[in-house]
């Protein structure tokens, strides 16, 4: 198991952390927090991202803005192009920094303004992710100084975004986050790597160290639902990846996100989607 807390790499010449991140197999589910802000474009990848009790679903150039300490990963299922890799381009900058950065400067007020609303995860619009789309890509090539310009640019831009998403329903800083942190992230992990077996409360409870009662309290109070149901968002999100991204036939589908009755796949997709497995996919197909 990954550890829950991701110490992040430092640079003798920058006062801020980045990655290229490139893999040719798959991006793999690492469940993490870190008290730094994260903002990460997603290339070349088909996939879902966790972030907090969100799960959502990615594509080629999402764009999003992680605040501190609140836990997420992002997990691919397919390539857009077979012959490159998946690739996260991740720019992490600490809090204090940048407020110290951006302090006193009215300019700077629009990044303030955004960093403030991050503490959820904010997911921006495919027009303002495709304007800074090669500014990312050339950060990484730039001296230490111009890295941090671009760095800033960058900020101001998204942060004129207007069609933001916020993404989990609870701050990362909240105290019901930080309370019995291990304790969450515990279970958070078992539940995303083992989703699509039969997963048992007295399971998660032994995971927790809590009764089952003890369980329900933590996990509502820190997800804002219950396990049932976050388990139907985390396999009919693996199944929407699925139907979007790769022609596996709908039964094979259902069985592989953890579902022994296509009936109740049928029934459970439709009411979390609005659209039957098939309406779906043809949805995609068509686009």
């Amino acid at each position: 198991m990954r550890p829950y807390l991701e110490i992040l790499p430092r640079h003798a010449d920058a006062s801020w952390s980045m990655l290229n991140r490139r893999l040719d197999e798959a991006i793999p589910f690492q469940w993490h927090h870190h008290p730094e802000f994260e903002l990460t474009l997603t290339l070349n990848s088909i996939g879902q991202r966790f972030i907090g009790d969100h799960t959502g679903e990615y594509q080629d150039g999402d764009l999003v803005l992680v605040g501190p300490n609140l836990p997420h990963t992002w997990v691919s299922r397919a390539k857009y192009d077979e012959t490159i890799p998946h690739i996260a381009l991740v720019l992490w900058f600490h809090p204090d920094w940048i407020r110290r950065v951006t302090a006193g400067a009215v300019e700077f007020a629009p990044i303030e303004a955004m960093l403030s609303r991050a503490d959820r995860g904010l997911q921006f619009s495919k027009e303002t992710a495709d304007t800074v789309r090669n500014e990312i890509e050339a950060i990484f090539s730039k001296p230490p100084a111009e890295r941090l310009l671009s760095l800033l640019s960058i900020l101001g831009r998204i942060a004129a975004d207007r069609q933001t998403s916020a993404l989990a329903s609870t701050p990362g800083q909240s105290p019901e986050l930080q309370e019995n942190r291990e304790r969450i992230d515990r279970v958070l992990t078992h539940l995303h790597l083992h989703y699509a077996r039969t997963i048992g409360l007295e399971e998660l409870a032994d995971i927790a160290a809590l009764s089952v009662s003890g369980l329900h309290r933590l996990f509502r109070r820190h997800t804002r639902t219950t396990v049932s149901d976050y388990l139907i968002r985390m396999r009919i999100g693996d199944a929407c990846a699925r139907l979007s991204a790769t022609n596996q036939p709908i039964g094979h589908i259902s069985d592989a996100v953890g579902y022994g009755s296509l009936a109740n796949f049928n029934r459970q997709f439709k009411a979390q989607t609005g659209m039957t497995p098939r309406e779906y996919r043809n949805v995609f197909r068509r686009t």
